[in-house]
């Protein structure tokens, strides 16, 4: 399937989603934390939905941090000499 199609398919789900809850919410009333938080995710995702599908339409690339290569090389040992060795303790003193 495509991106369009499934993105569809996503929103008939939200759709049905907005029809459950509408019925519940005539059972159990609108007033409930519990309901009002279903409510709020629910919309939450419809604008979610909404974000993804214009991403989709103008063609944007997800964002990605460029790669940073790391070389194997061994650190010059001269940039930690004025520092303890963390967790045990100063070189002239000993671990409790």
């Amino acid at each position: 399937m495509s991106v369009h199609d499934e993105l569809t398919s996503v929103q008939r789900c939200l759709d049905d989603l907005y029809r459950s809850l509408g019925r519940l919410e005539k059972q159990l009333g609108s007033g409930g934390l519990e309901m009002r938080r279903v409510r709020m995710d629910s919309d939450r995702l419809r604008e979610s939905v909404a974000l993804l599908r214009e991403a989709a339409n103008t063609g944007a690339a997800p964002n990605r941090p460029d790669l940073v290569t790391i070389s194997d090389t061994p650190y010059d040992i001269s940039l930690w000499t004025d520092s303890d060795d963390e967790g045990l303790g100063a070189r002239d003193r000993h671990a409790p």
